[in-house]
């Protein structure tokens, strides 16, 4: 059995940002092959390129809704310079650490803020 930071179970009793959000700026999309994990990002980035608001959904292990729910926490009310920036180890570190067997779920969190950042400035995947 793995063990979990208070953290990480914080963020899966009590996720943060959950939901889908109506006419964000950017969606991003990741999944892991590795436990069928899958996470859609949403962001609400203002006219300045701060992030307003950024709301998760997931379908997947509780490393990947705490992942999901604290990146969410990281994100807002940064700009979009600072957000790319973050990488999946300060997800994790965020979470004051994962079992190695789940930092997967940070790379996941991490892609799909990527993805959303491309789909934000228009490059296609």
């Amino acid at each position: 059995m793995w063990e979990y930071t208070e953290i990480v179970k914080d963020h899966l009793k009590n996720p943060r940002n959950v939901g889908k959000m109506e006419n964000p700026s950017a969606i991003g999309e990741a999944g892991s092959l590795v436990c069928g994990d899958m996470l859609k990002l949403y962001l609400k980035i203002d006219d300045n390129g701060i992030v307003q608001d950024a709301k998760f959904q997931t379908f997947g292990c509780g490393s990947a809704i705490a992942s999901s729910s604290i990146l969410t926490e990281m994100i807002i009310g940064k700009s979009v310079d600072e957000v790319k920036k973050i990488t999946n180890q300060d997800i994790v570190d965020a979470l004051g650490g994962l079992p190695p067997a789940k930092i997967h779920c940070s790379v996941m969190g991490h892609e799909a803020l990527e993805d959303a950042l491309n789909n934000y400035y228009g490059v296609e995947p």
